[in-house]
Parts: C-alpha cells; structure tokens; sequence
C-alpha cells in the first residue's frame, strides 16, 4: 500500500537566508497563500494528498476558506505552530520568563488547536526558538517546567477536538541550543505529559533533524512503533550538518531505505498516516523538488518490498550484515 502524502506549504517559499533575507526566490515570497497553494496543487495533482500549514503566518481563520478554494478538494493534514517566526518570541514563547509574552504564545497555540479542530487536522509543535544561546542565559528547570505546561495546555485543547498532537525536535536553530533537542528528550516530554494523563501526544520524526544528531532513522521508528508513538514522518535529506531539507534519497540513501522498510513492518500508513514532505529547495525549481522527492520515496519503497523479508529476518537472527548487505542489493538489482 502506497503511503499518503502532505506537502509543508513552505517549500514553495520565498527561500529566505540570513544571508539573503528577501530570498533565492523573492517573487514567490510575494505570492499570497491562495496563489501559492494553487500553484502546488496544479503542479502537483495527485502525487500530493494533503497540505500542512503554520498558523497563523500561513494558513489562520481570515484566510482558510480561500485556501480551501485553492486545495481543489485536497485536504489540510497538520497546522504546525508558527511561533518560532514571531520576532516577540526570540527568547522563546511557551518558555519565556515574561508572563504577558509567555501569555502570547498559549494564545496563538490554542487559536491553532481550534483551527486544527474545526478543519478535522492534527497539530505539530516544533519548539524551534525555545531554547538558548549561551551558557548561564536561562534558569533550566524553570524554563523546562514552562516549556511541559505549554505543551500539555495545547494537547489538552486539542483532546477535546479528537485531534492528535505531534511533537517534532531539533537539536539547533533559530535557538542554537533547543531544549527538546533529540528523540530521547521529546519521549521525556511525552512520558511526562502520560504521566498527567494526556495521552494524544505522539512524535513527528524530521528525517534530517534525527541524521543531525546521528539517530539512525530505521531504529528510531522501530521503537517509536513499539511504544505506539510514530506518529507522523517529515521526509527530506541532508548532508547531516545542517538543516538542510534536501530532495529526499538524494542523500542518505541505505538509511531512507531501511526506514522504508521499517515503516512497511510497523503496517505505517493503515491508521490514515501520511508522509509529509518537509524540503527547502533553495535554488531549485520548487515543485520539480517535491515531484522528484514523491517519486524518489516511491522507488525506495518498492525497493524495500522487494527485500526478502523472511531471508533478512533470518539473517538478522544472526546479525549477519553481509548476509542481509547482500539481501538489500539483491533487491536494488545486483
């Protein structure tokens, strides 16, 4: 079965540095949503299933019905949390010490919660700006405490929608040190909030998030399955150095395939999952970067089916890796 897909509306951006702040691409940074979501879809067609979103920059209530209009009958999957691009917020928002700023940022989540809500998504909190910048700047429990109270606040707004919440990490940038910085600090997140009895959290692995850390992407979702917490995949590459948002299988090829197949054995896609496309093609012609992403994914996952399963079951009973090495390319046509 052939995995659904979502597209981040920001890979048709206007592909912004600090280098280059107007952007590589300016003139689709003037685009309005609508335009932009259409230029997607009539690119696109049905290689994508559905659209994700950062509230309220890019999709919110003034604008949803003329979004809806440019979808064409395509859904909305997630609306992310967008405060990471809120200037008010550069020390942090569900983490700063400031009440009246902190006060801000549980708004903006909840307005994003009803909006996942009412169009029937799922939300992403992705704390890229909290975080901090120097040794000594931030009170750590303090700000950890803080940082659990604005999550479990957003997930419980959205419990009471039916909708599921997906925690993304990140180890740097805009913070350069991000608290909820790897899979092991975002499962503590999520054990804490089950231990509060909120249990719609699940994790959103950015593939080039976990290679920057050196998490090995197949292993990661295996036992994220077991603990029934895989929840949603934002698919790319990268050179492992930096957040790159590559076409995905451009690099880190055996690693994409072996998710692929992991995925395959955990059944991924049979409760509705999608694999969400999360790229920043800078330089490149930006749906021509997500179709050859879409179609690069479908050649790997019809690789990873053709593996001999039971063959690299048995194998793997022995940790034979020639034996399963020899398995893989076999599939690839060796």
């Amino acid at each position: 079965m052939a995995l659904k897909t979502s597209l981040g509306i920001w890979a048709l951006g206007g592909m912004v540095t600090r280098f280059v702040p107007g952007g590589y691409q300016p003139d689709k940074g003037r685009e309005s949503m609508p335009e932009k979501v259409t230029r997607a879809v009539s690119g696109l067609g049905d290689l994508m299933d559905d659209y994700e979103f950062h509230y309220p920059g890019e999709l919110n209530f003034e604008n949803l019905d003329a979004v809806r209009g440019a979808l064409d009958g395509h859904g909305i999957y997630t609306i992310c949390s967008g405060l990471h691009v809120d200037e008010r917020f550069a020390r942090g928002g569900l983490t700063s010490l400031d009440d009246g700023i902190r006060g801000e940022a549980l708004r903006l989540n909840a307005e994003a919660a009803d909006l996942a809500g009412e169009v029937g998504a799922h939300m992403v909190i992705w704390p890229g700006g909290e975080g901090y910048n120097y040794p000594f700047q931030v009170p750590y429990a303090e700000v950890w405490a803080r940082l659990l109270d604005g999550i479990a606040d957003c997930a419980e707004r959205l419990a009471g929608h039916g909708r599921t919440l997906f925690l993304e990490h990140k180890n740097s940038e805009p913070a350069m040190k991000i608290h909820m910085g790897n899979v092991g600090m975002t499962l503590h997140v999520i054990h804490k909030l089950r231990a509060r009895g909120i249990d719609n959290v699940k994790v959103n692995m950015d593939w080039q998030h976990l290679i920057m850390n050196g998490e090995h992407l197949a292993e990661y979702a295996a036992l994220l399955h077991a603990e029934d917490l895989l929840g949603h995949q934002h698919a790319n590459s990268g050179w492992g150095t930096f957040d790159d948002d590559n076409v995905v299988g451009a690099t880190a090829f055996m690693e994409t395939l072996e998710l692929a197949l992991e995925l395959q054995r955990a059944g991924y896609g049979s409760d509705g999952e999608r694999l969400g496309f999360d790229l920043y093609p800078y330089t490149e012609d930006q749906v021509e970067a997500v179709r050859r992403s879409v179609l690069n994914w479908r050649f790997i996952e019809t690789v990873a089916g053709r593996i001999d399963e039971p063959a690299l079951r048995e194998a793997q009973s022995r940790k034979d890796a020639m034996r399963a090495n020899e398995l893989v390319y076999a599939a690839l046509g060796a």
